[in-house]
């Protein structure tokens, strides 16, 4: 399951994070061109993590996920890729990773998997810098069933019955985001843990991508 999420999402991560996910994001490229800390929430096998390694090598990556055999596979592929020098990891979740000050907090499609998004979120807050970013990379999804009634919508229901919903009800925290989560639903997590910024930076077919600020 965990290579086969990897198999499924790294190619767009590949052909939008550097080019155009980060680009849309006010400031954060500049930053991390000149040296950033960065925290990779959910990184599973650290796709995320090795791609703005590989692309900003004077920022610092921290990745993090409870499962701790992906993190031993992320450390190994980081290995491979040459940047274990600027790419740590450790097993931890959204509400218990370690470090703080940073310019980037990102989080790829794993917020809605989370049995405990609120809480992620305010941790999330009080590791951020005064001006830093949290990038959230999301699903794409409506706010009503109809919205979604289309051949990506229809591929994760089966995903998020399957999989997601299953997955943030087996944990604690009792706050599940339910199927396919729109942005209506991840707007209000960031407000109720006290962002005062949040906008929709940029999309593609298959996800939305949102700006949320302190």
């Amino acid at each position: 399951m965990f290579l086969g999420c990897e198999a499924f999402f790294r190619p767009g991560y590949l052909a939008n994070l550097v080019s155009s996910w980060i680009p849309a994001l006010d400031g954060v490229e500049a930053k991390l061109a000149a040296g950033g800390r960065v925290a990779d929430l959910g990184c599973g096998l650290g796709a995320s993590s090795v791609i703005l390694a590989e692309a900003f090598p004077r920022t610092t990556i921290a990745g993090s996920d409870y499962h701790a055999a992906s993190i031993e596979l992320a450390r190994k592929r980081a290995a491979e890729a040459g940047v274990s020098d600027r790419v740590s990891f450790e097993v931890a979740s959204a509400q218990t990773f370690s470090g703080g000050d940073y310019d980037l907090v990102a989080t790829f499609d794993c917020l809605h998997d989370m049995g405990d998004p609120l809480g992620a979120a305010r941790h999330v807050r009080g590791a951020l810098r005064p001006d830093g970013t949290w990038l959230v990379v999301e699903p794409a999804a409506g706010d009503r069933v109809q919205d979604n009634l289309n051949p990506v919508g229809r591929l994760y229901y089966n995903f998020s019955s399957f999989l997601c919903v299953p997955n943030g009800l087996s944990q604690s925290g009792g706050y599940a985001l339910g199927a396919q989560a729109g942005e209506s639903a991840i707007r209000q997590i960031m407000v109720d843990a006290g962002f005062t910024r949040f906008r929709r930076a940029a999309e593609t077919p298959f996800n939305l991508v949102y700006e949320v600020r302190p």
